[in-house]
């Protein structure tokens, strides 16, 4: 039986580095490594996507795609996880359920922009909802349970959560 004391690594798990410029005894000493004279032997290079002062390949391709700055990211949850937290006693079908009722009780971990309800999953409770947006699916299940969605008005600020 071993302890604490005499635990180690396994033989050749820990390599040493090897100390470059060192001395000639060393096997890299000297230039350490670097070969002789020129851009690459000297500290502060930076000829990563330099081709020989042709335009670099990076720059020569176009660019695709988009990105929208403006985007909201929501946090989405779908009615099955609404109904199974319900089920849990983690939330109160009878209450309003709100974005902060959602991630007291585990259900999300951060409203980030705002939540989104999705439709996925069987809603059987009547359950009166305040998020941020919900998708059509989700409207019709919650109405069709004899529930309600209030949708939030509004985006968040920069730096705010809606709330």
């Amino acid at each position: 039986m071993s302890s604490l004391n005499d635990i180690k690594d396994n033989e050749g798990a820990r390599k040493k580095r090897m100390r470059v410029g060192r001395g000639i005894g060393s096997g890299k000493g000297k230039t350490g490594g670097r070969g002789v004279k020129g851009q690459t032997s000297r500290t502060g290079v930076a000829i990563k996507g330099f081709e020989g002062g042709q335009m670099p390949i990076h720059r020569r391709l176009p660019k695709r795609g988009f990105h929208n700055i403006f985007a909201l990211d929501w946090n989405e949850v779908s009615l099955g996880r609404i109904q199974i937290a319900i089920d849990a006693g983690k939330l109160d079908a009878k209450a309003t359920i709100t974005q902060a009722a959602l991630v007291e009780a585990g259900v999300l971990r951060r409203v980030k922009a705002g939540v989104r309800v999705l439709g996925s999953g069987e809603l059987t409770s009547k359950v009166s909802l305040e998020v941020a947006h919900a998708t059509k699916s989700a409207l019709e299940a919650v109405e069709k349970t004899g529930g309600t969605v209030t949708l939030l008005a509004g985006k968040p600020e920069a730096g705010e959560t809606a709330a």
